[in-house]
């Protein structure tokens, strides 16, 4: 049975920083991407990953101060999040996918954790 576990959310200042984590359970994922979803809002994309590490891709709003990262002898990807402002306030979700084209959207990913919160003070 495939799981997806996020970790490392919490409160932090602005200007802070955080590492979440996603440690999946069952299969090693082709892509694996971080969404989030802040109240009133549709789930956006924030960052993706290829299954060797090579290829990122990232919102705009979070390029330069995200970096996603895996270490498949753990079946684990990071999301490693610095200079975080009010806006980035949201539950963070991971999701994966074994095959597919573009990695921005949430419909294409079939396999989703449960969410961790991440609240940006300022």
């Amino acid at each position: 049975q495939v799981q997806l576990v996020e970790s490392g959310g919490g409160l932090v200042q602005a200007g802070g920083s955080l590492r979440l984590s996603c440690a999946a359970s069952g299969r090693t994922f082709n892509t694996m991407a971080w969404f989030r979803q802040s109240p009133g809002r549709e789930r956006e994309f924030v960052a993706a990953i290829n299954w060797s590490g090579d290829r990122t891709y990232y919102a705009d709003s979070v390029k330069g101060r995200f970096t996603a990262s895996r270490d498949n002898a753990k079946n684990t990807v990071y999301l490693q999040m610095r200079g975080l402002q009010p806006e980035d306030t949201a539950v963070y979700y991971c999701a994966a996918r074994f095959s597919g084209t573009s990695p921005y959207y949430a419909s294409d990913y079939p396999y989703w954790g449960q969410g961790t919160q991440v609240t940006v003070s300022s």
